[in-house]
């Protein structure tokens, strides 16, 4: 079956990316690559339970059926090699506010926290507002690829509570290796510290298959997985995601916490796109993949042929293109403006991953390769006019 993976209009439908570009870069005179979601359509199967759903005209309080948790428990064996219970499951409104209702489940006022930097934003954001200690993992960053600092990490699990951890790494791109993560589970076993895995990427992984933290044996009984099919199949605004947790006391602590915020009723419509994306969106998946790989490839190739000093980290997932501009020669203000006001392009600040984001943007991918012809026919334009 084929696809129609042309980027989509949405100016005017109330999105983030475009209508509240002018508010993050103050100008509406640019070509919006930021935040993360897709200019793409969501698969044909998702659209048609939603228009199914919407034709029925009562649209109240929403309980999760016996098909939910199917259609979670099935994606997981069948994408992953896992088989998970139906109890292990908790439905949620959104990874980020999971994070929360874990940071305040599973640790106090003042404890200490491991984030790996760079980091998506409200990994750090969400340590600070509850008051705890960010304890910075900062990743190696050599011949541009990223590998975790694990003597530093050692260090930091003497004093932490909680690991929140990315997997796949947003911005990174990097799908951890096996290896990896089981030294990471070892140590946080042997230092008592929980991990809470942020997965929502772990469907777009270009060359393994992703594996789960919780489906590690020595890991089972001391983590929360925390997933959405959002950035998977471009529902993000639906605002449906769950929690993953195989052991039963933790699970207890965790909807205790998320019971007490009271967002515990169901979206219609995010229930729907879930149920459908799980059950019926696997070609369509595999089409997206194919899609969004070329577009790396794209992008990469033109940065190349075009002598562009800019150095694309490898991609091992996600649709989001972590560059490395540090050979621009420009501070990261000008960085940002040379972006916003000559190329007319708006990425995302590498700062705003933290300080070891400096010399760093970050490219949204996940839209058609004429918008990213176009993007990369800016950036020369205007690079060649700097020279």
């Amino acid at each position: 079956m084929r696809f129609d993976f042309e980027a989509v209009e949405r100016s005017g439908t109330y999105t983030t990316k475009y209508d509240d570009a002018v508010l993050k870069f103050g100008t509406a005179d640019l070509l919006p690559l930021w935040v993360a979601d897709m200019d793409l359509a969501s698969p044909p199967c998702v659209q048609e339970a939603l228009q199914k759903r919407a034709a029925h005209p009562v649209y109240g309080y929403t309980v999760y059926p016996e098909r939910y948790y199917e259609a979670i428990a099935a994606w997981y064996a069948r994408r992953y090699g896992w088989q998970i219970e139906k109890e292990w499951i908790v439905p949620g409104y959104g990874v980020v506010p999971s994070m929360n209702f874990a940071i305040e489940a599973f640790s106090n006022k003042g404890e200490g926290i491991i984030v790996q930097t760079p980091i998506y934003p409200p990994f750090v954001s969400s340590v600070k507002h509850r008051k705890r200690r960010v304890l910075e993992n900062a990743l190696l960053y050599q011949n541009g690829h990223y590998e975790i600092d694990f003597a530093d990490f050692e260090a930091k699990a003497k004093e932490a509570n909680l690991f929140l951890l990315c997997s796949p790494h947003n911005p990174t791109g990097r799908a951890w290796s096996d290896a990896e993560l089981e030294r990471l589970i070892a140590i946080c076993v042997q230092n008592d510290v929980l991990i809470v895995a942020d997965e929502i990427h772990a469907d777009i992984v270009y060359e393994k298959v992703h594996r789960s933290v919780g489906s590690f044996k020595a890991a089972a009984q001391r983590c929360v997985m925390l997933h959405a099919p959002s950035k998977t199949f471009n529902v993000a605004g639906l605002n449906t995601s769950f929690a993953v947790i195989p052991n039963a006391r933790v699970r207890r602590a965790y909807r205790l916490e998320q019971d007490r915020s009271g967002i515990t009723n169901g979206n219609p419509f995010g229930i729907e796109a879930l149920m459908a994306a799980y059950e019926a969106g696997d070609t369509w998946l595999e089409a997206l993949k194919i899609h969004l790989a070329g577009n790396i490839a794209f992008v990469k190739a033109y940065l190349r042929e075009h002598n562009l000093p800019i150095v694309p980290v490898k991609s091992e997932a996600t649709f989001l293109m972590w560059l490395d501009c540090s050979q621009m020669g420009l501070s990261q203000e000008a960085l940002v403006d040379f972006f916003i006001h000559k190329a007319k392009l708006g990425l995302n600040d590498g700062v705003s991953f933290g300080k070891k984001g400096e010399g760093f943007m970050r490219l949204n991918v996940g839209t058609s390769r004429a918008v990213l012809e176009n993007a990369m026919a800016r950036l020369y334009n205007a690079w060649k006019e700097k020279e």
